[in-house]
């Protein structure tokens, strides 16, 4: 049995799946699933983006990002401030209630950020994050080309 096709594929699983969790329990209070919160964060971040540059930012596809805008503008976390252009397109910004919420969630974002890297000096902190990123990078050219391209 290869041990290291189950320890990669179950600790990247549990990862994800603890992130998601984290980010359902500290936004219960709002009403507020996982891809809510990303929304929120980034746009926080940047004060203004698009729907195309969250599907980027989130990795997450249409479909799930243009529900996830449904609901927050429903809800009055965020506005489109064209009504004219195609909304993909246009920019998307936090509300004054959006403006609140993203504030909480970068906040205990980088609160989470915190509590995970106090095991790990800054030079582990960034040999890890730079080996996740050689990982991703591979799988994707694994995604677009296959196992054996010709």
């Amino acid at each position: 049995m290869n041990q290291r096709f189950e320890t990669f594929t179950v600790l990247i699983s549990k990862i994800s799946r603890n992130i998601r969790r984290i980010k359902n329990r500290e936004m219960v209070e709002y009403g507020l699933r996982s891809a809510h919160v990303s929304c929120l964060y980034y746009l926080y971040s940047a004060e203004s983006l698009t729907a195309t540059d969250l599907c980027e930012r989130c990795e997450e596809d249409k479909a799930t990002i243009s529900r996830a805008l449904d609901y927050l503008e429903e809800n009055g976390y965020i506005t489109c401030e064209s009504q004219t252009a195609k909304r993909y397109k246009s920019p998307l910004m936090l509300t004054a209630k959006g403006k609140e919420v993203g504030a909480k969630i970068y906040g205990k974002v980088n609160c989470v950020l915190d509590k995970v890297s106090v095991e790990l000096t800054e030079e582990e902190r960034i040999r890890f994050y730079q080996s996740l990123a050689t990982v991703s990078d591979a799988l994707e050219r694994v995604t677009d080309t296959g196992l054996y391209p010709d």
